[in-house]
């Protein structure tokens, strides 16, 4: 029967270099409690792939932006059983493209073709500053563009009249409020599917992590069909209203009526609201008064027995 191989060891200097990190780090990682003791050996001590397995995972835990707390949390988890796997398999979830649209790249020479030799360096910077545009690291002529739908609007518009400097102005605003809006979406579903995953330690196992990184796939395109259908309706109503506000055919708004409560007959209200409805009663009721009022108006005015001089009064 062979032996197991034997584990490899590290002194902390060989286990720095591995791991593409300082000794110092290391040595603040331990004092955090980020990383376990490693084992003494006379004057030694040795380090083995568990710990720089360890280090690897704090290193890709901090270039997703987690905090070196909310890291030690994370790993607890997974000494404990609770399953640092499942949790970084929904992260990866989470942080993976929300859009099936690809990446593209361009030239300037392209650029400047498709907005009409346009674009000067203060356009392009501006571009890049909203990240319509990316530079690439030692090519300034070419750019990737993580959106190509979103530079063809621009495209569009800009040949449609609209200035550069409007088309800047625009997505900024649209911006801050398209955020808005996915800050609540993620608000609203945090409240109502994944805070007892987020809150409750006995669902952080790796079975529940992956029931999570489900429901992040199907909840996904959620958010897109939802703003698509209200901006559609939207769109419409606002579309119409201008339109007819431009031509001036654009209905007048009904005059403004002062108001007063009366008592009238329960019996008199139910059966206005069987004729025509709950929503139309008081109009029904106003309107029923107006014509009699004008009805006795016209008889009085009528009567043969009137004197002719109170027509003027």
């Amino acid at each position: 029967m062979t032996d197991p191989p034997a584990q490899k060891t590290y002194r902390i200097e060989d286990l720095a270099h591995h791991s593409h990190t300082t000794v110092r780090t290391i040595r603040a990682y331990q004092d955090k409690g980020l990383l376990p003791r490693p084992e003494r050996q006379g004057r030694a001590n040795l380090y083995s792939d568990i710990h720089l397995t360890r280090l690897h995972q704090i290193a890709h835990l901090l270039d997703r932006g987690y905090t070196l707390a909310s890291i030690k949390e994370l790993l607890d988890a997974w000494d404990t059983g609770r399953g640092l796997g499942g949790v970084l398999g929904l992260v990866t979830e989470v942080e993976g493209p929300w859009t099936d649209e690809e990446p593209a790249r361009i030239t300037r020479a392209e650029l400047n073709a498709r907005f009409g030799d346009a674009p000067d360096d203060d356009a392009v910077a501006e571009a890049v500053e909203l990240g319509v545009l990316e530079r690439i690291h030692g090519d300034q002529d070419t750019f990737r563009v993580p959106s190509p739908q979103e530079l063809s609007v621009a495209a569009e518009l800009h040949a449609a009249g609209v200035p550069l400097s409007a088309i800047s102005g625009h997505l900024k605003e649209l911006r801050g409020q398209v955020e808005h809006i996915a800050a609540r979406f993620l608000e609203f579903t945090t409240e109502y599917v994944f805070a007892r995953y987020l809150d409750d330690p006995g669902h952080r196992t790796d079975a529940h992590a992956a029931e999570a990184a489900s429901l992040v796939r199907r909840l996904r395109p959620l958010a897109q069909q939802t703003v698509d259908a209200e901006l559609a309706r939207a769109m419409r109503v606002f579309a119409v209203q201008h339109l007819r506000t431009r031509l001036g055919t654009e209905r007048p708004p009904k005059p403004h009526r002062e108001t007063r409560s009366i008592d009238l007959p329960v019996e008199t209200i139910s059966a206005v609201e069987s004729l025509v409805g709950q929503e139309h009663t008081s109009t029904f009721i106003a309107l029923a008064a107006d014509r009699e009022v004008r009805a006795r108006t016209l008889d009085d005015l009528a009567s043969p027995n009137r004197p002719h001089t109170e027509l003027g009064e």
